[in-house]
């Protein structure tokens, strides 16, 4: 049943957010000449991360959620493929930016497997926090009060992104050891966290946004 869903999604996402896809790969292949400002690459998780915010709006735009109402899907499964199928883009990214940063500190012949893991890691973390924040608050208030949390995250990877880099290479092996762990298993449960009261708020809501 979900399958119709996301074969939605995935046309809207090709008709829509061309600019999206551009804008992701470019910056994905800028981080590879920008060694020091990570900024280049956690940008491109952002985006990924906005994706199912995007096609929320267009499905506000095109009356879709209105509409749906008159189909056979229950709220639950609506908002569950909203999460997998920005959870599918989100991984996607995830491993070709992983890829670059390994191609990249092997050009420059200076691939550490602590800095490699590290770099990797923060990107995972922002991946999931990125995702995490804005869709309750769209699924709890509506599209247009949601976006707020939008900005918000623009002004966290900004600021993320520059202290990152500022603090990138003096990490200690205890905090590679034990704190990236910690940090991304907490972003994981973030994610999950943010899906659960996702189903919960537009449960409770009349269709449409």
């Amino acid at each position: 049943m979900m399958k119709g869903l996301f074969l939605k999604d995935y046309y809207m996402m090709i008709k829509y957010c061309k600019s999206f896809l551009i804008i992701l790969i470019g910056f994905t292949f800028l981080s590879l000449l920008s060694k020091d400002n990570l900024f280049f690459l956690f940008y491109p998780c952002m985006i990924s991360a906005m994706l199912p915010v995007t096609l929320l709006g267009y499905d506000e735009k095109s009356k879709w959620n209105e509409y749906v109402g008159t189909l056979p899907y229950k709220k639950t499964i609506i908002v569950n493929e909203k999460y997998l199928f920005g959870l599918c883009v989100q991984l996607g990214v995830f491993i070709l930016i992983a890829i670059i940063c390994a191609v990249r500190m092997n050009i420059s012949s200076n691939f550490v497997w602590k800095d490699y893991m590290v770099l990797i890691s923060m990107v995972f973390v922002l991946s999931f926090i990125s995702s995490s924040i804005s869709q309750p608050f769209i699924y709890k208030f509506g599209v247009e009060k949601g976006r707020i949390a939008y900005y918000i995250l623009i002004g966290v990877v900004c600021a993320g992104s520059a202290l990152a880099s500022t603090i990138y290479g003096s990490i200690s092996n205890v905090f590679v050891n034990f704190g990236l762990p910690v940090m991304c298993v907490g972003s994981v449960l973030l994610y999950v966290l943010s899906w659960y009261l996702s189903v919960r708020f537009y449960n409770k809501r009349e269709y449409g946004f």
